[in-house]
This record gives C-alpha cells, sequence and structure tokens, in this order.
C-alpha cells in the first residue's frame, strides 16, 4: 500500500485533476465535432433531464496576455513541445513543486522582443497560471479562432477583475525555492517558443467550486501584442457548460444549475439563444449586477481518485474497500489487482485489517473541543472557504492553503526583514493576525501553575475563545511543549529535563516548520524559565538561509530581535539588557541532518516526517542512532508511524515506540484524495528506540501494546484462500 496524503503540495492534486479533466473533455468534445447538431442534441437532451442546482453558476471569462508556459522534456530544463501527463502527474508523481521545475515553467511574455525571457515560478495559485499542465498527449489544446484587436473582457465582472489580481499577484507572492533554475534565453524557433494562454474559460457555481474549464492557446509568444476578444468563444463556451453539466470537475452528482451569469457582455450576448435548450435561465445582464459571495473562493476538496489507476470520480465511480472502507477503488478489477500484489507485505490484503483499525480512529481523532470541530474534521471540510470566511488571507494563514493574500495584505517570507523586524514593535504575533481583531490575547501575567495537557486547558490558560483558529498554527509550539514537559519525563526520565535550565533542540527536515517560525515564540511563554535553542536542519530550507542565526528575547511585554552572524539585516530595539531574561535563540543549517557539526543536542523532532518518503533518512536515521539522543516525530496517520518503523528497522535495526495521538494535533483534516482514512497534522507521536550499542534486543518501547488487526476475508471468491501474512520486509517507496 503506497499513500501520500499529508505529505504532497494540494496543488499538485490540483494540476491532476485539471488536467484529467480536460483531457477528457477535449477528447469528448473532439469526437462529437464543432456542430451543435447530432449527437449536442443528443446530449442537450440529456441534459434537460438532469436535477437543478439551486445555486448559480458562472462562467467567467479570464483573458491573459503576459504570462506564457515553458515545456520541458524530461528531466533536461528547456523549451520543448510538450509533456505526457503519465511523466509529470501519473504514475510517479512529484511530492513537492519544486520537483516540477525541470518540466514546467512560466515566462514572461513582455520582455520577448528584447529576446530574453524571465522565468517565473512555477507555482500559480490561480486559474490563469495554474491551468497550463493540461496537455493531451503532450500537445497545446487546440487554438481557437484569432481574436479581434480591439475586444476587451467586461469591465464590470467583478469576479473578472479579482480573478484578473489574483493572477498578477500569484507570481510575486511565490518563494523563492520554487523559482525556475535559471533564466532561458528568447528562441526564434516556434517549437521551442513558449505557448501562450491567451484566454481561460472557467465554470464555478456562486460558492467558487470548479465546475470546468477550457484552456485557448494561441501558440508563440509573437501575438501577445494583442488582446484576445470573445466573438468566437460562443461554441467553445457552449460546449464547455454542457460538459460541465454532464460531467462536473468538483464534487456532486450531474446537475444543471437554476440559472447562469456570464462575465463578458458579448459571449452573454451570444449564448442568449443557446444556454435555453439546455433547461437553464440565463441571467438577463452579464456579471455587472451579481458580485461573488463574501465567503468565495475555490475550494481545495476536489474530486477523489481511484487507488490504482488513479481516474477521478468524475470518469468513474469510486466505493470504499468494502472490509475496511479505507481505501478507494473504481471498481473490482483495481480492488483486485491491489490485493493480489507483490510482495505480500506491499497488498491489500495484507494491509486490509490493519487499515480497518485505523479507521476506528475516526471519532477520536476528531474528538476537540473547539466550537467549529464538526466542520474542519469533516471528509467534505472546504478549507479555503473556512480562512475566507474568517479573514484569514495574510500572514502565515496562506501557507496553509492554496489562497494567496489578497491586495494591500503584505506576506512576509520566511526569511525576510519584514517578518523579523514586526517583532521590535512588541508583537510578535503580527504574523499570526488575520482581517478582524488581534486573534492571540495578550501575555497572561502570571506563568502556567500546572502542566497542560490538552487544547482545552491552553485555551483556557491563554485567554483564547474555543472558536479561535490559533491551533492550527500552534500545533506546531505546543506539540515541542507536550514533547518536553510530558514524554520526555516519561520515556526519559533520567535526563530530568524539566529542571534544566537552557535545552538545545534540532528540528529535523524542516521546512514548513521554518516558514511559520514565529509561531515558536509561544515557547517562551509556555516555558519562561527556560532559554532555547531551535536549530532548523534540513535540505530543504534554502541555500540562503544557512548559517544563518538570531536571537529573540523577551522582558515583560517587550520583545527585542538580536541579528547573529548569519543575519545581515541590523535590528534595534529599545529594551534594556535585565539580568534573568530568558531568550529563543534559532539556528539555520541547510543540509541534511546526518552532515551537520556540532554540539550535540538535548533532543531531536521532526514534524510529518515521513522517512519512507525521503532517501535522506537512510542516513539521518544512522547518525541519530550514533548520537543516541532522545528523538520524537510526528505523523498524520498511523500508517505513516507504520512505515517510518519499517524505514527505522532497515536504516538502523531499531524500531519506534507505539504512536498515541498528540493531544495538541491540528484540528483541520487533511485531504485525502484516494482513501478515506483520517489524516491531521502532527496527528501521532512516536520516538525512535535505537538498537542497543553491543547487540542484543530493542528495548521495549513504553506506552501500551499495539492493538492486534482485525481479522478481514479478502473481497474476492470464496475458493480463493487468502495466504499468510508475511513480516514487513522494510519500507516501500509510496508515491
Amino acid at each position: 500500500m503506497e499513500f501520500v496524503s499529508g505529505y504532497r503540495d494540494e496543488f499538485l492534486d490540483f494540476a491532476a485533476l485539471l488536467f484529467g479533466w480536460f483531457r477528457k473533455f477535449v477528447a469528448e468534445r473532439g469526437t462529437m465535432g464543432t456542430s451543435l447538431e447530432g449527437r449536442w442534441r443528443q446530449l442537450e437532451s440529456q441534459i434537460r433531464r438532469l436535477p437543478q442546482d439551486p445555486a448559480l453558476w458562472v462562467l467567467h471569462v479570464l483573458p491573459n496576455r503576459s504570462v506564457g508556459i515553458s515545456l520541458g522534456q524530461g528531466s533536461e530544463p528547456g523549451p520543448g513541445p510538450g509533456l505526457g501527463a503519465s511523466r509529470l502527474l501519473g504514475d510517479e508523481p512529484p511530492l513537492h513543486l519544486r520537483d516540477l521545475s525541470p518540466y514546467v515553467s512560466f515566462v514572461s511574455l513582455e520582455d520577448g522582443e528584447e529576446g530574453e525571457e524571465e522565468e517565473e515560478e512555477e507555482h500559480g495559485a490561480r486559474p490563469g497560471t495554474e491551468k497550463v499542465e493540461p496537455q493531451e498527449g503532450g500537445e497545446p489544446a487546440p487554438p481557437s479562432k484569432k481574436f479581434p484587436q480591439e475586444a476587451k473582457p467586461a469591465p464590470e465582472s467583478e469576479v473578472t477583475q479579482q480573478e484578473a489580481s489574483r493572477e498578477e499577484g500569484s507570481r510575486e507572492e511565490r518563494p523563492e525555492d520554487e523559482r525556475a533554475p535559471e533564466k532561458r534565453k528568447g528562441r526564434k524557433n516556434a517549437e521551442a517558443a513558449p505557448l501562450h494562454l491567451s484566454c481561460l474559460l472557467l465554470v464555478t457555481d456562486e460558492h467558487g467550486t470548479i465546475l470546468g474549464i477550457d484552456l485557448l492557446m494561441d501558440g508563440a509568444q509573437g501575438s501577445v501584442g494583442q488582446n484576445p476578444g470573445t466573438e468566437n468563444l460562443a461554441p467553445r463556451a457552449y460546449a464547455l457548460l454542457c460538459h460541465s453539466m454532464a460531467c462536473p470537475m468538483g464534487s456532486g452528482d450531474p446537475r444543471k444549475p437554476r440559472q447562469l451569469t456570464v462575465g463578458d457582455a458579448h459571449l452573454h450576448r451570444e449564448l442568449e439563444s443557446l444556454v435555453p435548450r439546455l433547461g437553464v435561465k440565463l441571467a438577463k445582464t452579464p456579471m455587472r449586477t451579481w458580485g461573488p459571495r463574501p465567503g468565495f473562493t475555490f475550494a481545495s476538496l476536489r474530486a477523489r481518485t481511484c487507488h490504482v489507476c488513479h481516474k477521478h470520480s468524475f470518469e468513474v465511480k469510486l466505493t470504499p474497500c468494502p472490509q475496511c472502507s479505507a481505501v478507494l477503488y473504481c471498481g473490482e478489477a483495481c480492488l483486485q489487482a491491489d490485493w493480489r500484489r507483490c510482495p505480500d507485505d506491499v497488498s491489500h490484503r495484507f494491509w486490509c485489517p490493519r487499515l480497518a483499525a485505523f479507521m476506528e480512529r475516526v471519532g477520536e481523532l476528531a474528538s476537540l473541543p473547539f466550537t467549529y470541530t464538526a466542520e474542519v474534521t469533516s471528509e467534505t471540510f472546504n478549507k479555503e472557504a473556512f480562512l475566507a470566511s474568517r479573514g484569514l488571507t495574510r500572514g502565515y494563514w496562506t501557507q496553509l492553503s492554496m489562497l494567496i493574500p489578497g491586495p494591500g495584505a503584505p506576506r512576509y517570507p520566511w526569511g525576510s526583514t519584514s517578518s523579523l523586524s514586526c517583532l521590535l514593535n512588541g508583537d510578535p504575533y503580527q504574523l499570526l493576525q488575520g482581517d478582524g481583531p488581534a486573534l492571540m490575547p495578550p501575555v497572561p501575567l502570571e506563568p502556567p501553575r500546572s502542566l497542560f495537557g490538552s487544547w482545552q486547558d491552553y485555551y483556557t490558560w491563554r485567554g483564547l475563545s474555543l472558536d479561535s483558529p490559533m491551533a492550527v498554527l500552534l500545533t506546531y509550539p505546543l506539540t515541542v511543549y507536550y514533547v518536553i514537559t510530558h514524554l520526555v519525563p516519561q520515556s526519559f526520565p533520567e535526563l530530568n529535563i524539566q529542571n534544566k535550565q537552557s535545552l538545545k533542540i534540532h528540528v529535523v527536515e524542516a521546512g514548513k516548520e521554518f516558514d511559520l517560525v514565529m509561531v515558536f515564540w509561544e515557547l517562551l511563554v509556555l516555558l519562561p524559565h527556560v532559554a532555547l535553542e531551535l536549530q532548523f536542519v534540513g535540505d530543504s530550507l534554502p541555500p540562503e538561509s544557512d548559517q544563518q542565526h538570531f536571537t529573540m528575547q523577551r522582558d515583560g511585554p517587550e520583545v527585542s530581535v538580536r541579528p547573529g552572524s548569519g543575519v545581515s539585516a541590523r535590528f534595534n530595539s529599545g529594551t534594556k539588557e535585565k539580568g534573568g531574561r530568558r531568550d529563543l535563540q534559532i539556528r539555520v543549517s541547510a543540509r541534511p541532518y546526518h552532515l551537520l557539526q556540532g554540539p550535540k543536542p538535548d533532543l531531536v523532532i521532526g514534524f510529518n516526517s515521513g522517512f519512507g518518503l525521503k532517501d535522506t533518512w537512510l542516513s539521518s536515521l544512522p547518525r541519530l542512532q550514533s548520537l543516541r539522543v532522545p528523538a520524537f516525530f510526528t505523523e498524520s496517520s498511523e500508517y505513516g508511524c507504520v512505515m517510518d518503523d519499517q524505514t527505522m528497522a532497515v536504516a538502523t535495526g531499531g524500531g519506534t515506540s507505539s504512536p498515541q495521538p498528540n493531544p495538541f494535533r491540528s484540528p483541520f483534516r487533511l485531504r485525502a484524495a484516494d482513501n478515506c482514512m483520517p489524516w491531521y497534522c502532527n496527528a501521532f507521536i512516536f520516538h525512535l528506540v535505537y538498537k542497543p550499542p553491543q547487540g542484543g534486543t530493542v528495548r521495549s518501547a513504553p506506552g501500551p501494546a499495539p492493538r492486534p488487526p482485525t481479522p478481514a476475508a479478502p473481497p474476492v471468491p470464496a475458493r480463493r484462500r487468502r495466504g499468510e501474512k508475511k513480516a514487513a520486509r522494510g519500507p516501500r517507496r509510496r508515491r
């Protein structure tokens, strides 16, 4: 069994969804031709019988004049004629956005006349740029007819204006580590020139669910100077609407809207005689009289996929395994193929009873005290809508989803001077704020009188309302706090960690955690008697961050920042030096952990580690074995904990302790494309159990023994015997 839920960038799943839907749409449109007769009449008849969606549907027309797409071939960067889906998003999809850099890059078409195209980042977070990967068999979408130069999008379309601003803003706010490796010289060769996405047709409902897309490519950059028009879009738009109703991209069965509105005045007039054929009412005027609802945003929840063939739910009907109810399949053939996989310990036959036991944790993991618990722990949780409805569209909140900051909302990258200088105003929580009132109350005057073991206890002492979503960000420092105050004393009492006045902690394979570095300030609030040093280590950190060092200090309500030798920025503070002040030192080492040199830490912590997903763990785990330092790790599921235990056994001969639910896990349920298991950031905690120095057996792990798997009969004919379960043979690379 191989799952990457909780590890793979959401944008990649989104791109795979767009590719699959667009490929199917282009194939069916090609077989039916461009005529509205014949099979179109049959399709229209089918759509008229569809149930009505009470939500209003919107046809957006989003022109694009400055962004092109340069496609590489294989693993070598460079412009090329295209790239097939199987290589980009097929059986071996990348886990991180930077893995796409050899294949897809965005280029600025505005500099084409000067002979040089500046390369843009891969992560286009909105429709105008993120729909570029869908290519059928490596070929661009069929080009539309040439557009008159004078045509312009309807200025009164509020949604169109908002989407256009998001397109331009997303390119400026993408992180540096997602940039393509080099600039490429402009080429006059038409085949090597970047493709130009001249216009995007997008069908959504009023809540933001994407129902269909059509990409209009007009080839090389030579046509960039022209503004795409909409005079010839009516047939394409009508075909898109039909397909969006018969085969909606988002969740839900085929349906037609009660009403449709269009984001372009000319296209609205063209569709007045066509849309009524479908039994759909067209708004009397274009979108000039209608705007998106306040919570309008593109949801991250997308169509699910078959675990074996990766077909989406809009292509086939998906059902879970009848035994474990954990894994989704499109039919008996894929279920049987997964059941019979070799070797046996990667087959669903081996994993089915274990996954059934994991599914029993659904209720336990969703048992949280927050007022919004039912919403955020649901399988259909719309994360973007939740954050947008609460004004959480800036600062650190944008790193939790595919949202980008709105106009006038600065986004501070992890290593910027602005990110640290906000502390100089005495507000270390500035990057945790939303658009409304302050989310973090003032620090209590008295330190904690007892140890916190739940969100309920911490929220009560901290003065937070149970309606506050701060737990989503504070899961990282509170997990560190829980390890220091509860787990280390329980598992390593000889360290006497609670009486130490200073602690050196290594945060290994730290990428996202360092992007949220200011949240760790809360450790000084919770542990005011301890001087802490956090060293973030990992080769996923940007090389320019290597050897950076700065110190955050607190004296009452005042906060100051002292740069170390690795920080070029200078910070000044009016805080006076006083004795007995504790501080939080931050160090950065952009390298694999096994290459790190320096003093031995008191504690090692890793978040959502995924040992089997990265080869460097096979070197880093032996390094930890040699240090024999207490090392605690979190995982987003019990499945990940089992895989980590196997990796530890292969790498060192040791193992891991029995995983236990983390009381300070994130309340947001993570999206799972091909399974129904509960996934949460920092859901479970375990520690490494090292192999004894001079042979012998591995010491038993503390805590309760793992529950035996529930026996389950294979979902095959009765005459087929179930094979004996074999011991785990080691980690298997997960897709």
